[in-house]
């Protein structure tokens, strides 16, 4: 289904800035009624795109506040239509007396998103520019707020386009075929149309990549620590986040409960969990640690399975209460008491040799985590990205691999055809093209209000 854009009738408000004291509280005002509210108020509109300094009056004409008052103009606004900015002291009080006077003169309070929203439909931006607003506001480091701003300036959209732009091309050179089939030439055997399809292959290769990592870059990794008791999970922990983030001694099961903790691997954000250790639990409170352990395991994105390099302790019982499908790698800690070398053990991919104690081996982990879940570092084409951009563009990328296959293997340019539509459209929902209301609204709604 697709949305409607036709303009909104209503007029809304709602404060910009955060709720609190603070120096300065910014009221936003977008509508039809902006300009007359903006009268009401202020006495005058002001000129636009310029601060104006005025007083804030109520219906008898007293003064609720003064501050400066900025006019926007549609469509040359962020939401394309008339946007009206009062600017005043940041005290809740006077903020909510001003956001009351608006009303009171015509407008609603704004839901989550809507200023946004309304931005999406006047065509100021596409969906994914809207998103990495969102984005921009709640990204973690600095990395992901750069990611979000190259998102916004329209790097994203302008990728999935000259993507479609591509498929486009090949639509029209197959659709060619089909229109003309008595023609001597065979199309659908031609060398330039088999190249363009490697080429957009390649293209859709290397978007899957930078979607993938600016998915990782935005919301991180759950990653799990489990193992037996006296492992050294704790112990890892600290080493990982480097302080004393849990308690750690030489009695088994010190752990009983789930202990979290967020890192920062060049730019990943990794959301670890320390658990209790995986034995036949002594008691009920252990117990229930042992049951929440294996409940992360379950929604881990990936695992780090802790074994005593110093101790006889056998990998695959442990390594059996990792539920199947998630991903895991075998840590082997305390190797300043066994003597072992640092890092990848040799002939295994996915097994490294540590010290929580010394440290050594500790880098090489982080270069592992990393590895292990397809993350690369942010460069300076890095873009964030969403699950639902991840997903879209897996299905846009099987129904291309379908295209391709009858192609090369059955010669069917009907097929061929419908398939590459299909893919157009699966990337018509990243940025809106093609997209449902209840999709906008799922999106919308984690804007904050005044956004």
């Amino acid at each position: 289904m697709t949305v409607s854009l036709a303009p909104a009738a209503d007029t809304i408000v709602a404060r910009a800035t955060p709720p609190g004291k603070g120096g300065v509280a910014v009221v936003r005002v977008s509508g039809k009624r902006a300009r007359a509210i903006a009268v009401a108020i202020c006495g005058g509109i002001p000129e636009p795109r310029q601060a104006t300094f005025t007083h804030f009056r109520d219906r008898d004409g007293h003064a609720i506040d003064s501050g400066l008052a900025i006019f926007f103009p549609g469509p040359g606004s962020f939401t394309g239509e008339d946007v009206v900015e009062l600017q005043g002291h940041g005290g809740a009080v006077v903020c909510e007396m001003l956001v009351e006077r608006v009303i009171e003169l015509g407008a609603r309070l704004a839901q989550p998103g809507e200023f946004a929203r309304r931005a999406f439909l006047n065509d100021k931006l596409d969906l994914s520019q809207a998103e990495a607003i969102a984005d921009l506001i709640d990204s973690g480091s600095r990395a992901a707020a750069r990611a979000a701003q190259r998102s916004l300036d329209g790097a994203f959209s302008k990728a999935i386009f000259e993507l479609n732009a591509k498929l486009t091309e090949l639509r029209v050179f197959v659709e060619a075929a089909i229109d003309f089939p008595d023609e001597d030439i065979d199309f659908l055997d031609d060398a330039e149309l088999a190249a363009r399809v490697d080429e957009v292959s390649t293209q859709f290769d290397h978007l899957q990549n930078t979607v993938r990592n600016g998915r990782l870059l935005r919301d991180g990794i759950h990653l799990v620590l489990a193992g037996r008791p006296n492992a050294g999970k704790s112990s890892l922990l600290n080493a990982l986040t480097g302080y004393d983030a849990a308690i750690v001694t030489d009695v088994p099961g010190t752990t009983r409960d789930l202990v979290r903790e967020h890192i920062d691997i060049d730019g990943l954000p990794v959301h670890i969990v320390d658990t209790a250790g995986l034995r036949s639990g002594e008691g009920a409170i252990e117990r229930e640690g042992i049951r929440r352990a294996k409940e992360q395991l379950n929604i881990a994105d990936h695992a780090l399975v802790i074994l005593d390099a110093s101790a006889e302790e056998a990998a695959e019982s442990v390594i059996a209460e990792v539920p199947s499908g998630v991903s895991f790698s075998i840590v082997r800690n305390k190797i300043d008491l066994s003597g072992e070398h640092p890092g990848m053990v040799d002939g295994a991919t996915e097994s490294i040799n540590v010290s929580a104690l010394t440290g050594a081996g500790i880098d090489e982990l982080r270069a592992h985590i990393k590895q292990q879940v397809g993350f690369e570092s942010p460069g300076e084409d890095t873009i964030t990205a969403r699950q639902r951009h991840v997903e879209s563009l897996r299905v846009a990328h099987d129904h291309f691999r379908q295209a391709r296959t009858q192609l090369l293997d059955y010669r069917a340019g009907e097929l061929m055809a419908d398939d590459l539509l299909q893919a157009q459209n699966a990337l018509a929902e990243i940025t809106g093209e093609f997209t449902s209301d209840d999709l906008l609204g799922e999106i919308f709604a984690g804007f904050c209000i005044g956004k």
